[in-house]
C-alpha cells in the first residue's frame, strides 16, 4: 500500500492511499480519516460511497465529515467509484464506465474484467483496512450519496450481519425502473433481470432482504428527484416490509455537496450511536 498524502485535521489523520487491487485488477485509490481516539484503541468503521463521476476526493474536499468523525471517534473510509486507467473499459458518457461502477460485480464484457466494485467494497477493502488502520471490524456501517447511496443500501441489505447501520443522501433506490439503472444494468450485467434485482434496494426488500432501519435525506429541489431517484419506491418497500425508514425531505436542497455537507454531521452522529451500542 502506497501513501499518497497525510494531513492532520481535527486531531486525527486524513490520509490518501493507493494499492494494487486483486478484485479490480488495477491500482485503486481510497481515503481514510483516522480519528484521534485511535491512539487509545481500535475505532468503528464507517464507509462512504460516492456518486457518479466522483472519486474519493470529492467527499474528502467537500463533505465536511472530519469534525464529526473526530468528535464521535469514527474512522471514515472513502473508496473510489470505479476502476480507472489506461486499458480499462470506459464510455464517453458520465453515467457509464470509469466513475460509474454502480457498486456491482459486472458479468458482461468488456466490463467484467475490472468492474468488481461490490467485491472490492465488501471484501478486499475491509481486508486492507483491518491490518493497516486502527479499525474495529466488528463495528462497521455504511452510507453514501446518489449512486453511492444505491451502493450503501444494496450492500447493507445483502450483508445485514456485517453493517450495523445504513444511511444515504439522495440515493438511487429503484435503479431497474429509472434511466440510470436501465442503461447501466444491461451493459454491466446483461439481460438477466433477476440479476438486476440483486442490485436494487427496493427490489431486494421486496424479495425478502432486511435491515432494521434506514436513514435517508433527500432535497426537494434535487434535479434528479422525479426521474432518477424516486424515494417513494423505497418508502413503499420499507412500509410493506416493516423496515423503519426515516425519510427527511429537505426543502430547498439540491443534489450537490452543499446539500450533503449540511446533513453530514447528522448522519455520522446517527451511525456513531449505533456503532457504539
Amino acid at each position: 500500500m502506497e501513501t499518497i498524502s497525510i494531513n492532520t485535521s481535527h486531531g486525527g489523520i486524513q490520509g490518501v492511499y493507493r494499492h494494487d487491487s486483486a478484485e479490480c485488477r488495477c491500482p485503486m485509490t481510497f481515503a481514510v480519516f483516522t480519528p484521534p481516539q485511535a491512539a487509545d484503541g481500535p475505532c468503528p468503521v464507517l464507509y462512504y460511497l460516492s456518486g457518479l463521476t466522483c472519486t474519493h476526493q470529492n467527499v474528502m474536499d467537500k463533505g465536511e465529515y472530519r469534525r464529526a468523525a473526530a468528535e464521535h471517534g469514527v474512522l471514515i473510509v472513502c473508496p473510489d467509484t470505479s476502476p480507472r486507467g489506461n486499458g480499462i473499459a470506459n464510455d464517453e458518457a458520465y453515467d457509464m464506465g470509469q466513475g460509474a461502477g454502480f457498486y456491482l460485480d459486472a458479468t458482461a464484457d468488456p466490463w467484467a474484467k475490472h468492474f468488481r466494485m461490490y467485491s472490492y467494497v465488501t471484501r478486499e477493502l475491509p481486508q486492507l483496512i483491518e491490518p493497516n488502520f486502527f479499525a474495529d471490524m466488528t463495528r462497521q456501517s455504511i452510507f453514501g450519496h446518489s449512486m453511492g447511496g444505491h451502493g450503501a443500501l444494496t450492500i447493507a441489505l445483502k450483508n445485514p450481519d456485517t453493517y450495523r447501520s445504513v444511511s444515504a443522501f439522495a440515493p438511487i433506490v429503484n435503479p431497474i425502473s429509472v434511466p440510470w439503472g436501465q442503461k447501466a444494468f444491461p451493459a454491466y450485467l446483461g439481460e438477466d433481470r433477476a440479476l438486476w434485482r440483486q442490485h436494487d434496494a427496493a427490489a431486494l426488500i421486496e424479495d425478502g432482504h432486511r435491515v432494521e432501519e434506514i436513514l435517508v435525506d433527500q432535497g426537494d429541489k434535487d434535479q434528479f428527484l422525479t426521474e432518477q431517484l424516486q424515494p417513494e419506491a423505497l418508502e413503499a418497500a420499507c412500509t410493506n416490509a416493516g423496515i423503519d425508514l426515516t425519510l427527511n425531505m429537505r426543502p430547498g436542497y439540491d443534489h450537490s455537496y452543499f446539500f450533503i455537507s449540511t446533513f453530514m454531521e447528522d448522519h455520522i452522529a446517527w451511525h456513531a450511536q449505533r456503532l457504539k451500542a
